[in-house]
């Protein structure tokens, strides 16, 4: 005979096994005790969370023959240990997934008119009973209003909105929660010590998160590692059986995220899934994780079951990242987790979710951080950002007035305003870099570029108050910005010339043909 499955073998016996579910069992008990037995009982919550068993340890409760109701269920009756043993005739389950029609349930309306053959109570559990049809369900219902006092009813589903209102209203309602990862790590080490198996306890905590608040669902995966008793299951070893990702590896992309790093982030995810984590694991303990960061962020870290050192990194991690950023982040991979189908790639999901993580994130962040220093508005495309104290105040200049910093030196130090830059906006550099200055008129500095893609992407007056407040810094004085789309960006900071321009009214328009031909100016 196969040796029985550990979900089965640990099963509860008695209330007192039942995990995670206190509120039903101290209702229950207190129901017993004083014998204010219902007809009709619905429970409902997520699989795995103790429903059936709970129904079973009720009908076992009921049917006990221990004169002391606070010791029901005793097993050791005739009636407890024949339910144990699953040959008690008045205990009645029914699948509703098979049973869906209106004709199972007259037949079960006819047969409960009968009395109990061995205990007190015939009790019926119909599970998942929300795959009843609506003549199945009016059938039920004439059962329920008029019951034997002989029959007890429990209704088990874990979609408690597909259940009619009617039926609702005469069950006694009882809502099973999913069970804390706490808990299920300590019921399968009770079960591991009890079973003689050697297995870490990170181990046992990696299962229980595996088992999302399924207690039936960690020992199912837990059964699926232990495959030789003598061996020590190690976190790593449990790991490559379930497909889960290293737990470094975890962290370390969620780095990357908080610092920005694509590059970085990629590498993390592709070594993970070469290393043979499964891909839809292992972006659900991202989401985990950043979910993790969030609470710590906008509550408290408090709320993570984790070690003091792991809670210590959430913390550190939740100050260190934008909100926008970090609830992107969460959309994207709960989006490719959920949305995951394999293919030919299985991680291109994963490096998406990445990218449009940290460039999106970054966007926002841009998009917060201009509207905070966009506070001073020039003309409709030209925005002035008011300086720092310590930078001499300057007026706006007229046309063709003397610069104020010479072109060649904005020229010179336009790698160190990208750097400046980079801190006041992630992706600012990554356009910039992409412009030259042409020439200074004043304390305006106009700049220019050759591709129309880049020059869109600045053609902002947010933007460039931005790059106004870096290049203000670099060159500790008051500076404004146009830019310019020419033609030709490595004649244009050559100053090449071309032949002589017809005699034109605006003196800017004049000498941008003499700049490489310009394209296009903003006005002022």
């Amino acid at each position: 005979m196969p040796e029985q499955a550990l979900y089965l073998k640990w099963r509860p016996l008695s209330f007192d096994d039942v995990v995670g579910q206190d509120h039903i069992v101290r209702t229950l008990r207190n129901s017993l005790k004083t014998g204010r037995i219902r007809h009709a009982y619905l429970f409902s919550g997520p699989r795995g969370t103790g429903k059936t068993t709970t129904a079973r340890l009720l009908a076992k409760a009921v049917n006990c023959q221990n004169p002391d109701p606070e010791k029901r269920p005793c097993n050791e009756c005739a009636a407890c240990i024949a339910m144990n043993e699953g040959r008690f005739l008045d205990l009645i389950e029914i699948d509703a997934a098979t049973h869906t029609g209106v004709d199972d349930v007259r037949d079960l309306r006819d047969k409960i008119a009968f009395t109990p053959g061995e205990g007190r109570y015939k009790v019926y559990i119909i599970d998942e009973v929300h795959r009843f049809t609506g003549n199945a369900f009016d059938a039920l219902l004439k059962t329920l209003e008029e019951p034997p006092a002989h029959a007890i009813f429990v209704l088990a589903t874990t979609e408690i909105d597909k259940v009619p209102a009617t039926i609702k209203s005469r069950s006694l309602q009882f809502e099973f929660r999913r069970i804390s990862l706490q808990q299920v790590a300590d019921r399968l080490q009770e079960i591991t010590e009890a079973e003689g198996l050697k297995i870490e306890r990170a181990a046992l905590e990696l299962i229980a998160r595996q088992g999302t608040g399924s207690a039936r669902d960690s020992i199912s995966l837990l059964d699926q590692i232990v495959s030789d008793p003598d061996e020590v299951i190690t976190l790593e070893i449990a790991q490559r059986i379930l497909g889960t990702g290293n737990t470094l590896a975890v962290r370390e992309l969620a780095e990357a995220i908080v610092e920005g790093s694509i590059s970085r982030g990629l590498h993390v995810i592709n070594s993970a899934i070469d290393s043979g984590s499964d891909p839809r694991q292992f972006g659900q303990q991202i989401v985990e994780h950043l979910r993790s960061i969030l609470l710590a962020q906008t509550a408290s870290a408090d709320l993570v079951e984790a070690s003091a050192e792991d809670l210590t990194m959430f913390e550190r991690q939740a100050n260190a990242i934008n909100r926008g950023m970090l609830l992107r982040a969460l959309r994207c991979f709960n989006d490719a987790v959920n949305e995951f189908k394999g293919g030919w790639q299985p991680q291109l999901t994963l490096e998406l979710a990445l990218i449009e993580s940290i460039r999106g994130g970054q966007a926002e962040a841009e998009s917060s951080e201009m509207m905070t220093s966009g506070s001073q508005q020039a003309a409709p495309k030209q925005k002035s950002q008011q300086p720092p104290p310590d930078f001499p105040e300057a007026e706006i200049t007229p046309p063709g007035a003397p610069p104020v910093v010479p072109v060649t030196q904005i020229r010179e130090r336009w790698t160190e305003m990208l750097k400046v830059l980079h801190r006041y906006s992630s992706t600012g550099p990554d356009v910039v870099q992409h412009f030259r200055a042409l020439r200074v008129d004043g304390n305006l500095i106009y700049i220019g570029t050759d591709n129309k893609f880049y020059y869109d992407r600045l053609d902002d007056p947010k933007k460039l108050n931005v790059l106004e407040r870096a290049l203000s810094e670099v060159h500790r004085i008051r500076l404004r910005t146009q830019i310019a789309l020419v033609e030709n960006l490595e004649q244009a900071t050559n100053g090449d010339s071309h032949p002589s321009n017809p005699d034109i009214d605006d003196p800017l328009l004049s000498e941008g043909l003499n700049l490489g031909g310009v394209l296009k100016v903003e006005d002022e």
